[in-house]
């Protein structure tokens, strides 16, 4: 499944943990994408949107 907003396009980023010694690992950090309904010329479709489009209101609401 990819971790992508099909609204905006946000998505994975990577960077590192950094330990108290300043050990560096590599890390990931998962953009909070949600599988929403969205009413699109009067028909439904699955949608998956980030957290923050759901909110800014880019979201057309279709069945709940």
């Amino acid at each position: 499944m990819s971790r992508r907003c099909e609204v905006c396009g946000k998505g994975q980023v990577s960077g590192n943990n950094v330990s108290h010694s300043n050990r560096h690992t590599r890390r990931k950090w998962n953009a909070n994408i949600q599988t929403v309904k969205v009413t699109e010329n009067g028909t439904t479709r699955r949608v998956k949107m980030c957290t923050r489009c759901i909110r800014s209101g880019r979201k057309v609401s279709g069945a709940n």
